[in-house]
């Protein structure tokens, strides 16, 4: 596997990770879950699919560390957080304040920085 190989499974994996946590959240929302206890939140399709997608990032994560260094490529999963917190404010209804954003910000520059580095 070339290098662009490993920077598109990198992509991918976070992809994938992205897509579990919006569906455990999705799991964990919702007048449902709310009223539901722990055991029935777990068996809800969204966690499932969701704990599935996580087993699946995982995956495709390990494939990537073959030839992008773990020292580059986990703080690369960062990137999900820029985009969750996005989500999670379009989506959900989060807030996302100057403080969010600032960090946000900093997490994005912190990425490309080390993203260059490899």
């Amino acid at each position: 596997m070339g290098m662009t190989a490993a920077w598109l499974t990198l992509a991918a994996a976070i992809t994938t990770s992205l897509v579990g946590q919006v569906l455990l959240k999705a799991g964990a929302s919702g007048s449902v879950a709310a009223s539901a206890g722990f055991i029935d939140q777990l068996f809800r399709w969204q966690t499932i699919i969701g704990l599935g997608a996580y087993g699946g990032a995982a995956l495709l994560y390990i494939i990537a560390l073959r030839k992008i260094p773990m020292s580059v490529a986990l703080p690369c999963t960062a990137a999900s957080y820029v985009v969750i917190a996005l989500i999670g404010w379009a989506v959900f209804g989060e807030s996302l304040g100057a403080q969010k954003l600032a960090a946000i910000a900093l997490i994005c520059g912190g990425v490309v920085l080390l993203a260059t580095t490899a």
